[in-house]
């Protein structure tokens, strides 16, 4: 079993920066491919961005390339979400996520097996 802790949100004025934290369990977390999410209020959840296992791909959703920047480190079994330039439209509860079983389709939610509880980054304009 895989638990997974988010950490770093908070308030932040628009054009403000915030980094995301994910923590895993796990002793095999360099196997994980991982991602971020997140859910706006009465919003469906969407991708926000991906890393592979070894960190040699990378992969954003349009809205946030060039403004945030996902990375980890294995050796301390986390992955970061560094968010630059936020907009109040990027307001919404961030999620991580990770595979160890599935390694196409990583733009959708279904694909994860696991999943932290949440930590809301609100950006006041």
């Amino acid at each position: 079993q895989v638990q997974l802790v988010e950490s770093g949100g908070g308030l932040v004025q628009a054009g403000g920066s915030l980094r995301l934290s994910c923590t895993a369990s796990g002793r095999t977390f360099s196997t994980y491919r991982m991602a971020w999410f997140r859910q706006a209020a009465g919003k469906e959840r969407e991708f926000v961005a991906r890393i592979s296992w070894d960190s040699s791909t990378k992969d954003y959703t349009d809205s946030v390339k060039g403004r945030f920047t996902i990375s980890r480190d294995n050796a301390k079994n986390t992955m970061y979400l560094q968010m630059n330039s936020l907009k109040p439209e990027d307001t919404a509860v961030y999620y991580c996520a990770a595979t160890t079983t599935t390694a196409f389709g990583l733009r959708f939610g279904g694909s994860y097996d696991y999943w932290g509880q949440g930590t809301q980054v609100t950006v006041s304009s």
